[in-house]
């Protein structure tokens, strides 16, 4: 893995959603940086963690990720929420918080769970990968975009900075794709041990914005944030509202932490 930490204060450690790379998060680093230390963390097969072996597994990468980062607000995007959510549920004494930002606890819908993307959409673009590798990254980068009233804009700067650190490792995309079609941790959510807050955006077309009000009823001391002309990147389209929310948010959970 890659961890790149900027700014001062405590920590919040921020992980990504398929096929990008920690860098995606610098609106956040802008507004946050003067306040908290920022762990912006490339998972292995993406980013500066391209040529990695380390699997890309919640459960096996848990360990390390909080050895490299203790003490920290988790945050993860979109697929990133799985590694966030592991670390919160395996390692509560580790974790001072955890963000879900337009992430789930589960991404297909099923019967018991509308708040999801038909169970075909993942396996779609993975068959797609094989015949047009960087047309299918691009697709699903306009379906991060599409949807928030900012959209053209956002698909400029997904377009403008997913590959500045080179392209995903095409098994890492498709082990990613797996993750997102077969997670489903609803049923562990009653035991979550730290506060969290899940954020969505209302117009996201990836995760419906009823995923994350869901899921928070689902967990002890957890709370939602709707943003209304978001998509599936929030702190692109919305960043100052989201920042807001996660200032807020750690230094609360920082707080209640430290005696």
């Amino acid at each position: 893995m890659h961890v790149e930490s900027i700014g001062r204060g405590p920590a919040i450690a921020l992980v990504h959603g398929w096929a990008m790379h920690g860098g995606l998060f610098a609106p956040l680093v802008e507004r946050l940086r003067d306040r908290y230390t920022l762990h912006l963390i490339d998972l292995p097969g993406h980013g500066h963690a391209r040529d990695s072996d380390l699997p890309l597994d919640p459960h096996a990468l848990s360990p390390a990720l909080v050895d490299a980062v203790p003490d920290a607000v988790w945050l993860g995007w979109s697929l990133g929420g799985q590694f966030a959510l592991r670390n919160a549920l395996d390692a509560p004494e580790r974790v001072r918080g955890l963000v879900m930002l337009a992430s789930s606890p589960r991404f297909v819908a099923d019967e018991g769970w509308p708040h999801g993307v038909r169970a075909s959409l993942f396996r779609d673009f993975g068959e797609a990968l094989s015949t047009d590798f960087r047309g299918t990254l691009d697709g699903f980068l306009a379906l991060e975009a599409l949807g928030s009233a900012t959209a053209q804009e956002e698909l400029r700067s997904l377009r403008a900075h997913a590959f500045e650190r080179g392209e995903p490792a095409p098994h890492a995309l498709i082990r990613g794709l797996e993750l997102l079609d077969t997670f489903d941790a609803r049923d562990e959510l009653a035991r979550l041990r730290v506060p969290s807050l899940w954020i969505s955006g209302r117009r996201d077309r990836l995760v419906p914005a009823g995923a994350m009000p869901a899921a928070a009823a689902l967990a002890p001391d957890a709370a939602s944030l709707v943003i209304r002309d978001a998509g599936h990147a929030p702190f692109l389209g919305a960043a100052d509202e989201v920042a807001q929310a996660i200032d807020a948010f750690a230094a609360a959970a920082h707080a209640r932490a430290t005696p």
